[in-house]
């Protein structure tokens, strides 16, 4: 006898599987597809060089499923630096903020391997190579999903004529729990914690001129890490080039449509933001969060792919993406341009930004997923 799905999840990312988890905890039968030999979506490299800045929201989320690193692959951010071209400077700090961590830098391998167990210990998740009938497909491919294209989805993409470059560094100093940006000359320079509290490594994000990417992934390892340690003057000392380095197109884009009779999108396969602001796995866990909340509260008499039903939680989310996706696009902007007047304004901007008090604390709150929680 065939066996009969709730809900079909098309992609088996992060985004899918925590999902999965979620609808299973309700008692929904999931299929979970995860075609053999896909590698993840977002970067190109011989090793998983992947971390992602998680906020509060994300992380009770995951907590709540028994799925988070432990200490080591999940290591709390104590303060951030941003630095502009031109003596600019933001500073956000958690003490000033009441809270443990403005966010956790997460080792992926080390989530995608809790995720992966518990799914397979949950009984009501079955994971298959190819789709299967269900009242309700949810697609979680992210930004190249073939299944959104099925659906007839437009997905509107806006390039930024830049590519990241992702990889990991030894540092001869600790990173103290701190994370830094730097904006110099349109590239975006990333120093991400990892190893946890006492660690000396980081992830880089390094966002650079689309037609310098393939000079920087080409260079030995010394110029490379000469090139970084200039780059962040000089701030963790001697670096070494710990990983491969990966590399992947960056753009700003959203779907038309998130919902329709039947399926819904969730992730990277809705939207994609610039990773400047550190929100894109943040995003997809709130899509999945709320696709939850909302198939959990349906009325009894409704299926799960009611378009109705997918419609609340359509407008509950793409107010937040949107939000989200114009805060990062306007600061990309503005760092790309060029010209003394422009760089005298957006450091002169950041300076103002940094003694702003109530609005900086806001956007802090915001970032951290805690603006609707009390301190």
């Amino acid at each position: 006898m065939a066996t009969t799905f709730d809900i079909c999840i098309r992609g088996a990312g992060i985004v899918g599987r925590t999902l999965a988890l979620l609808l299973a905890r309700e008692h929904l039968r999931v299929a979970l597809v995860a075609p053999p030999g896909v590698a993840p979506p977002a970067t190109s490299g011989h090793s998983d060089v992947r971390a992602y800045a998680m906020n509060a929201a994300s992380r009770a989320l995951l907590e709540s499923l028994r799925v988070w690193p432990d200490e080591t692959s999940a290591t709390p951010v104590l303060r951030m630096e941003v630095s502009g071209d031109d003596g600019g400077l933001v500073n956000f700090d958690a003490g000033v903020q009441a809270t443990p961590a403005l966010t956790w830098i997460v080792d992926v391998p080390a989530l995608e391997a809790r995720l992966s167990e518990a799914v397979r210990y949950q009984p009501q998740i079955e994971v298959l190579q190819g789709p299967a009938p269900a009242a309700l497909t949810v697609v979680c491919e992210g930004k190249t999903s073939r299944t959104r294209a099925e659906y007839g989805v437009e997905f509107n993409v806006k390039p930024y004529g830049q590519h990241a470059i992702a990889t990991r560094l030894t540092c001869e100093k600790p990173h103290g729990q701190v994370a830094w940006q730097w904006f110099s000359g349109g590239d975006i320079l990333a120093f991400l914690p990892l190893g946890g509290r006492l660690g000396n490594s980081v992830a880089v994000v390094w966002s650079v001129h689309q037609e310098r990417a393939p000079a920087l992934l080409a260079t030995s390892p010394e110029e490379f890490t000469s090139m970084l340690e200039t780059t962040s003057h000089h701030t963790l000392g001697k670096l070494t080039l710990q990983g491969e380095r990966a590399s992947w197109p960056l753009q700003l884009a959203r779907a038309d449509r998130w919902v329709g009779p039947g399926w819904a999108l969730a992730g990277d396969a809705a939207h994609t933001v610039h990773p400047l602001s550190g929100q894109g796995l943040n995003l997809g866990l709130g899509d999945v969060a709320e696709l939850a909340r909302v198939l959990k509260s349906r009325e009894d008499w409704r299926p799960p792919g009611d378009l109705k039903l997918l419609r609340r939680y359509e407008r509950a989310r793409k107010a937040d993406v949107l939000s989200t996706s114009l805060a990062t696009d306007s600061l990309q902007q503005l760092f790309s341009l060029g010209g003394s007047p422009a760089q005298a304004l957006r450091n002169w901007g950041m300076s103002g930004f940094d003694r702003s008090g109530p609005l900086k604390d806001w956007v802090a709150r915001r970032a951290m997923g805690t603006l609707n929680t009390l301190k």
